[in-house]
């Protein structure tokens, strides 16, 4: 086991594997894949070399160019075995069988201290991570989710959901992200899995991700996230432009996510809101509207600076390809996303500024509030003429991306 986001390359390991495969489930671990497969074949030319998770069979072109023997994606475990033990003759891309799970192995990580934390209260908790779902039911034009599921989703049985928590538990963690691409695809399995969660460990918090939809539709579900620790919810709110929402076919509107905001609130929870404020079709006005917006509702402190610079990103095979007034620009296969150009080049120029303040900031020590007021003064060219008021209290974690 390696992990190349925390680990030096180790050539003598990968020397004596009789098989290398790279899980690639986000567009940062794809593009590590293709950094890494040319190092994997010139010091070990024989063994097969399989990339497998959701971004696999999205780029599957580009990682076979780079050197994988195999690329599976989807429900991966079965097929992946049979990969390494020789025994698949047909590989398929994508696999959504529904699969006996099994608790995951995790010895040979790197502990849970080294990976993101949780800022709570002026301290860091070490977190851990699992999910109870697989795949979404939605079709959200932007999401890489959909070419590979296509609607569907799988459960993970609640129990192998507990053990996996148990262990990363047992191995430190104090708070458990739930990565699963919306928590309350099914209700069904997420409340009873809460509620057992929470009575085996009522001590330790954890953070969920779900749709504003889902947040209006079954706001009556929010006091039990409130009464089992949930610290956080993760919404893709994306962007606060209605004509933008349309074209991701997010299935929300603006007034949506002030009701939904609203709402968590209400209930004595955070709403953690991510965004693509860089769209082909975001105005500079949207953009400043933006910015104010989150002002006035006080969610600085619970918007990682980073998301105020996000660029849509646009895969091989995603449906932001049917919009007929997208120019796409050419696929960049380092990139791993078509090139498009805003109409209004400033725009262009604005995301890429960010892109450079934001981590200098964090790198510098700058708190959130610190950031937003230097995304403020670069986007309208003055100072904020407000007070920014210390909102530390508000739990994050201290690896904000999502892609």
């Amino acid at each position: 086991m390696l992990d190349i986001s925390r680990q030096s390359f180790n050539t003598d390991l990968i020397a004596r594997a009789d098989f290398v495969a790279f899980h690639v489930p986000m567009h940062t671990a794809a593009r590590l894949a293709l950094d890494h497969i040319p190092a994997v074949r010139a010091v070990n030319p024989h063994a097969p070399v399989c990339c497998y998770g959701l971004y696999a069979p999205l780029n599957d072109q580009m990682l076979r160019a780079a050197g994988a023997t195999h690329v599976v994606g989807g429900e991966f475990e079965r097929e992946l075995a049979a990969i390494a033990a020789g025994r698949s003759r047909e590989p398929r891309l994508v696999v959504l069988d529904r699969l006996p799970f099994r608790i995951p192995d995790r010895n040979g990580l790197p502990s849970p201290d080294q990976y993101a934390q949780l800022a709570v209260n002026g301290a860091l908790v070490a977190a851990g991570y699992t999910e109870a779902s697989r795949g979404c039911k939605h079709l959200c034009r932007h999401c890489p989710i959909v070419p590979v599921y296509e609607g569907k989703f799988r459960i993970v049985p609640r129990e192998i959901v507990l053990a996996d928590v148990r262990q990363q538990i047992h191995a430190g963690a104090r708070h458990i992200t739930f990565g699963d691409p919306d928590f309350l695809n099914g209700p069904g399995h997420a409340i009873p899995l809460i509620e057992d969660f929470h009575r085996e460990f009522p001590g330790i918090t954890y953070d969920v991700t779900i749709k504003i939809e889902h947040l209006l539709n079954h706001r009556d579900l929010l006091p039990v996230f409130a009464r089992t620790g949930c610290l956080f919810i993760t919404s893709a709110v994306e962007s606060l432009d209605d004509a933008v929402l349309a074209r991701l076919q997010k299935g929300h509107t603006r007034r949506d996510f002030l009701d939904a905001l609203e709402l968590v609130r209400a209930n004595g929870l955070t709403l953690a809101p991510t965004f693509i404020p860089f769209t082909p079709w975001t105005t500079r006005a949207a953009y400043l509207d933006l910015l104010t917006t989150i002002r006035d509702l006080n969610l600085i402190g619970a918007v990682a600076p980073i998301q105020l610079a996000i660029r849509l990103l646009i895969p091989a095979g995603s449906r932001l390809l049917e919009i007929e007034d997208l120019n796409a620009g050419a696929f960049d296969p380092a990139a791993l996303s078509y090139t498009w150009r805003h109409p209004d080049l400033a725009m262009d120029v604005l995301a890429a500024d960010l892109l450079q303040l934001i981590p200098r900031a964090e790198r510098q020590g700058s708190s959130r509030q610190d950031a937003f007021r230097l995304i403020w003064e670069r986007a309208f060219g003055q100072p904020p003429d407000f007070h920014l008021a210390d909102r530390s209290t508000i739990p994050y974690l201290t690896e904000p991306w999502y892609c």
